[in-house]
């Protein structure tokens, strides 16, 4: 299903997307559209709205789920900008929102569904979780030269840290449950990295409400909704494990010629299941059994 912008989906489709739980990728090229539709579809996603450029299209067997909207992927905070615009209407829908060659993975979610872990989420009165974007690249650069690779992916297995978030409302004090988080390549080539593009945190699952904004470093404008964990005990937390920082570090002719290779000592196989992700800390249970 097609649309010529986003006004026009939601005048035509709203009561039905804001059912939720509802996926928003926006895709920056044609790099792994398909398979990025294919596992938020799998994932359990009631419908997925595709923000591209016009020339990108999808495979048919997507085609009755995914809403495909012409948007100009390039604009400064696209897709912030995108998701506050849907934000309104779309008020009490559970919202994902990521790019072309993610792919959200949470604790279980080989076995569970994505409605099962939202409702066991917002029964703990949640309504938002942190995510973290998890670098994936391809192992071999002379294979896969745009470093996406689904066959041959690499992640880091540690060199992940986060600093306390400080309030500039509050004498610079550190904000109550807010850590910004570093690590994968935006660390390692961090000199091909514009400083604020750094952090690895997204706030990339909530529950949409009038008036609630993304900001363009991917935290919302109600505290709260920013923490990784309520005051009483460890909440579930989630990653989005992303070719799109290898992408771009191969793409940017500063840094293509730079990276003959992002294997390292501390790379290993991605396996594409959530316990590797929880076993490496990338990703936190909570008190979901």
């Amino acid at each position: 299903m097609r649309h010529a912008s986003i006004s026009d989906l939601l005048a035509r489709t709203a009561a039905t997307l804001a059912t939720g739980p509802l996926a928003i990728v926006m895709a920056e090229d044609e790099v792994e559209v398909d398979s990025t539709l294919a596992h938020l579809l799998k994932t359990g996603f009631r419908d997925v709205v595709l923000l591209a450029p016009e020339g990108i299209t999808i495979a048919p067997e997507h085609g009755q789920r995914v809403h495909v909207v012409t948007h100009d992927v390039f604009a400064e905070a696209a897709l912030p900008n995108a998701v506050n615009a849907m934000m309104d209407t779309l008020s009490g829908a559970w919202i994902h929102y990521c790019y072309n060659a993610e792919y959200l993975f949470f604790p279980f979610c080989e076995t569970r569904r994505i409605r099962e872990m939202l409702t066991f989420h917002s029964e703990e009165r949640r309504a938002a979780m942190l995510t973290y974007v998890v670098d994936l690249y391809a192992g071999d650069l002379a294979t896969a030269s745009n470093a996406v690779s689904l066959q041959d992916a690499w992640l880091d297995r540690s060199g992940y840290y986060a600093l306390a978030r400080k309030d500039p409302a509050r004498n610079w004090e550190p904000k109550d449950r807010q850590m910004d988080f570093f690590g994968g390549l935006r660390w390692r080539f961090e000199e091909h990295v514009p400083w604020h593009r750094r952090k690895i945190d997204r706030i990339s699952l909530f529950r949409a409400r009038p008036g609630l904004r993304l900001a363009p470093d991917f935290t919302l404008n109600d505290d709260e909704m920013n923490t990784y964990a309520c005051p009483w005990h460890h909440n579930l937390t989630a990653a989005v494990c992303s070719f799109r920082t290898a992408k771009a570090l191969r793409t940017n002719p500063g840094s293509r010629h730079a990276i003959a290779s992002f294997r390292w000592h501390n790379s290993v196989p991605f396996q594409w299941h959530s316990r590797q992700l929880l076993d490496l800390g990338l990703m936190e249970p909570g008190q979901w059994f």
